[in-house]
């Protein structure tokens, strides 16, 4: 499936559902016309029932229109939720057609997971506007996004196992097209706040509803209070037992059980109020995820997460909304008759404390489940949508109880994700604790190339797909140094934090002990002296550590550390085309550059001015 094809493809799904739409919204004005024209003849049976002599079969008629009537206004309401679910779809495709423009506004950019110092998520572009977080963003909880924002970014040195269990549900879910869309569907247009449930959660857990109810002395004795409510009602109709009597014990039980669990109902619905209303956003997505034929390990892992010895969490929520909806009754005559007949205070309170003690501890590992699963829905999606992308190959080395992992990349056709068609392939290849100085005029190529090597670890890390032809790495640390920022609120100069980058980088490399580090221009703050004595320095320095790396620079003469530890350095570059106007073929190739531009282009400047001014 080509970009071209993809376009048909959502194009085509959004305009079947805006067909189906409007087809069910013909229904719409039929059902409303026929919902009040059976509620008038509920009426008028009642009304002949009342005023005539066919009260029976008036009754029965009365019965069968309700019935009609609850049969149209069931279908009513479901016919209304499959075009709320329906449109909700269709925005789906809209935005990932608007992806496929290069339009991503429709998505959030994880401006929040900006990080300067981090050790190379700001450099290569992966949180901000137009950033590759915002390229693969869809999820609709917050967990999920933080899920997304941590994996792209991890730290840690990945598992050949982890990368490749995450790529096989990655590239399950993306052939689970339906199952994507009315997950994102799913929230309704929707940002779920897991935060807030958390916090909803901990309220709970803080609040102590008495406990009393869950003895069994106390359900003992609830039984002995209906037992006796039973007796004295069938000894009244029987007439051994006076009426008054039975009234007074019926009272008394009503107006005990009414005190007694006052404070503990109130509680009660406190909680569930407080966060029944969040969870049930839940509810559809651990349907949709339970619901589905996934099999890879780690989905699998995540849908096991909801399964419990006899129960799951779909009856969790389902048991917690049957709570509440008996609570919502008690706000009406019933609460006197629910009582009398079964004592419904108290095992509504009796209820709620079984379900806080068999479900409130599985709760926050639901959430983080479903937080997962949206995460690899974004994972997913990107992946459908980038069909010219490819798996990487995770290269295994299992060092030696002496030796460190080797850094291994190998790449073929390698290009920046951000460039898409118009991307000029590379070939490369980093040897193990080995450097590679890549020189070249401005605007030649060198910092995308950087981006490209580095951006590409990430999404291999990440068990997404890259854009090369083929990329062979190993697992290792990536750090780079590209984008350096002053702060004057701090009162840090450009030097000092280029200074401070590279403190960084030092201690990184020494704790993460196989490492790939990625360097643009070290030292720009400084004279060009200055910058290529400090700049020598350092390298030699990192040389000593186990450590890999690309660097690219304007100073030719660190070209020379190549003739100097031919073991150690080499040389790559960007070469341009010199003539009536440059030619760059972002192409890299082994050698110095030898032509550089910015004296070129100033002049062309400074003549293009010195003509407008003459004339």
């Amino acid at each position: 499936m080509t970009k071209k094809d993809l376009h048909t493809f959502y194009s085509e799904r959004a305009s079947k559902l805006h067909l189906e739409i409007v087809q069910l919204k013909k229904y719409t004005t039929p059902y409303i016309i026929a919902e009040l024209v059976a509620f008038a003849l509920i009426i008028v049976c009642f009304v002949a029932y009342t005023l005539t002599d066919i009260g029976v079969f008036a009754f029965f008629l009365a019965a069968v229109f309700m019935a009609v009537y609850i049969v149209i206004r069931n279908n009513d309401v479901t016919t209304s939720d499959r075009v709320d679910m329906l449109q909700h779809q269709v925005h789906v495709y809209e935005h990932e057609l608007q992806y496929l423009s290069g339009d991503f506004s429709a998505f959030d950019a994880g401006e929040e997971f900006v990080d300067v110092h981090h050790p190379f998520s700001f450099d290569m572009d992966i949180f901000g506007k137009n950033s590759l977080y915002h390229r693969i963003n869809r999820t609709v909880t917050t967990g999920g996004s933080t899920f997304l924002a941590q994996t792209i970014s991890n730290i840690a040195v990945p598992s050949k196992k982890a990368i490749d269990q995450r790529r096989e549900a990655i590239a399950e879910l993306a052939k689970q097209e339906p199952l994507r869309t009315a997950f994102i569907a799913g929230s309704k247009g929707e940002h779920i706040v897991t935060e807030e449930i958390f916090r909803g959660l901990q309220e709970v857990k803080n609040t102590r509803i008495p406990r009393f109810a869950m003895q069994s002395i106390a359900l003992v004795v609830a039984f002995l209070c209906l037992g006796m409510s039973y007796g004295l009602i069938a000894g009244t109709i029987w007439g051994s037992v006076s009426g008054t009597l039975a009234l007074m014990w019926i009272f008394f039980l009503i107006s005990l059980t009414l005190i007694v669990l006052s404070r503990p109902l109130s509680l009660v619905n406190k909680t569930i109020h407080f966060i029944l209303p969040s969870l049930s956003k839940y509810i559809g997505l651990i349907i949709l995820i339970m619901g589905s034929q996934l099999k890879s390990a780690e989905i699998d892992e995540i849908k096991a997460k909801f399964q419990m010895q006899n129960d799951d969490a779909v009856t969790a929520f389902n048991q917690l909304k049957s709570i509440l909806d008996d609570l919502d009754k008690r706000n009406s005559i019933w609460i006197f008759l629910s009582n009398m007949l079964y004592l419904s205070d108290f095992f509504i309170v009796r209820r709620y404390l079984k379900w806080q003690q068999n479900y409130m501890a599985n709760i926050e590992d639901w959430i983080d489940a479903v937080s997962h699963f949206d995460a690899l829905v974004s994972m997913a999606t990107f992946r459908f949508n980038e069909p010219d992308s490819r798996d990487a190959e995770i290269i295994d080395i299992k060092p030696s109880p002496v030796a460190f992992n080797k850094v291994v990349y190998q790449a073929r056709g390698l290009y920046h994700p951000f460039l898409g068609a118009k991307a000029v392939r590379n070939d490369f290849k980093v040897e193990d604790r080995h450097y590679y100085i890549v020189t070249g005029a401005n605007m030649a190529g060198k910092s995308t190339f950087l981006r490209a090597l580095g951006i590409n670890c990430v999404l291999a890390f990440s068990g997404m797909p890259v854009f090369a032809e083929t990329l062979q790495i190993s697992c290792f640390a990536l750090f780079s140094s590209m984008r350096t920022t002053d702060n004057l609120n701090q009162g840090i100069s450009y030097f000092n934090a280029e200074l401070l980058r590279l403190k960084q980088l030092i201690a990184y490399c020494k704790e993460h002990r196989s490492t790939f580090i990625i360097l643009d221009e070290i030292l720009k703050g400084t004279n060009s002296l200055d910058k290529l004595n400090g700049s020598r320095l350092f390298l030699e320095y990192i040389s000593s550590l186990p450590v890999t790396g690309v660097v690219a620079t304007h100073d030719l003469e660190l070209s020379r550390l190549s003739e100097e530890r031919p073991d150690r350095f080499s040389n790559y570059c960007f070469e341009i085309q010199l003539s009536d106007k440059i030619n760059y073929t972002y192409k890299i190739s082994d050698g110095v550059a030898c032509n550089q531009n910015a004296t070129y282009l100033l002049k062309n400047i400074l003549e293009d001015e010195f003509l407008h001014e003459t004339k």
